[in-house]
């Protein structure tokens, strides 16, 4: 779903080098925090019958918790957690989560519990342990890319668990989603004159694909055509710091990370393809916030402005321009999304003299 379903194919050997390289010290662990109320931990759980990976961060357990739900489905963004989310735990306790199959969870689930409502069942668990473990009443959930269509479906299904929801990337209709990607792809490669791009563009057709490895071509020059990260045209830089910044994990996770992003969006993309929230999820009970980058062809960014529009959202909405990233305004503008999650999220949302919900 997220383009990081490309790094299964020819991006993915710049994660698999550099870890064999032993850049990486074999021992993942999370720095601790300097704090007498802090928490600093990296530990595995069980979800739906399935051992899984949560690291959790923040300055003071009395903050309200956010909840990171990563894209995909099947690659996690725990790695970088120093990049985007340092800023964020002096003022929330920071959640990411592998879900199964994804990174640190890779290998651990059996391949016929790859579905949506598994995952969303997964996630309900780990709210109801967090809330439970910190004694908050709600959280914050942040879903990017496959993790926002996660996002829409949980405070649609459970809205009193929640302060409010963000949408990174969101998803709003796949099959549009798709076809407006496409276009866009192949119309930049017709612009640039790229005849190796208009080839296997117009070789494998506009969507729905009946082959992933489709899917994985379109992804490659939405990359390199700046639809999927802005001022990038490949996953280098990100890598880079993953491996400098990401202590959580080892050489062997990011293989496992690589074989799980790989994997997973072919078991469950099928299902997806039938999500259409302007049908779907017409209204929500909680805030709801979407954070769009304005250059992203990935979850077209049009699609959703239309999402928008048309939702009822009775607690407030707010559509948050990035105005120099594509799809992961978390990665390619760390410092405003942070500015973004406390000056105006938290900020509206979080009743802060009761630090109980």
């Amino acid at each position: 779903m997220t383009n990081k379903t490309t790094l299964g194919g020819k991006y993915a050997f710049l994660f698999f080098f550099i870890a064999l390289t032993g850049m990486l010290s074999s021992c993942a662990h999370t720095p601790p925090i300097k704090s007498d109320n802090g928490v600093a931990s990296l530990e595995k759980v069980t979800l739906g019958g399935a051992e899984q990976w949560i690291l959790i961060r923040g300055k003071d357990v009395s903050n309200p918790i956010m909840l990171f739900i990563h894209g995909g489905p099947g690659f996690p963004e725990m790695a970088f957690n120093h990049h985007f989310g340092d800023g964020l735990e002096e003022r929330f306790i920071v959640v990411h989560w592998d879900q199964r199959g994804a990174g640190k969870s890779y290998g651990k689930a059996p391949e016929g519990s790859f579905t949506v409502e598994q995952h969303l069942s997964d996630a309900h668990e780990l709210i109801e342990m967090l809330l439970d473990r910190f004694g908050k009443k709600k959280l914050y959930i942040v879903g990017h890319s496959w993790g926002s269509m996660m996002g829409v479906m949980l405070v649609k299904r459970y809205p009193e668990l929640f302060h409010a929801y963000v949408g990174i990337g969101q998803v709003v209709d796949l099959e549009r989603n798709e076809a407006v990607s496409y276009d866009f792809v192949l119309r930049e490669a017709r612009r640039r004159n790229n005849r190796k791009a208009i080839s296997e563009l117009e070789k494998i057709g506009p969507p729905p694909y009946e082959e992933h490895n489709e899917l994985v071509t379109q992804r490659k020059w939405l990359l390199k055509f700046g639809g999927a990260l802005h001022n990038e045209d490949g996953y280098g830089k990100y890598a880079k710091i993953a491996l400098k910044t990401g202590h959580e994990y080892s050489p062997a996770d990011y293989i496992k990370l690589i074989m799980g992003a790989t994997k997973v969006p072919k078991l469950m993309w099928e299902e997806m393809s039938r999500i259409n929230f302007i049908e779907q999820a017409p209204r929500l009970e909680v805030p709801v916030y979407f954070f769009a980058g304005r250059y992203d062809y990935n979850t077209p960014f049009e699609l959703v402005e239309e999402y928008y529009e048309i939702l009822e959202a009775p607690r407030g909405k707010h559509l948050v321009w990035f105005e120099n990233s594509a799809h992961s305004p978390n990665l390619e503008e760390p410092a405003e999304f942070t500015r973004a999650m406390v000056e105006l999220v938290l900020a509206q949302t979080y009743p802060g003299n009761n630090r109980t919900e």
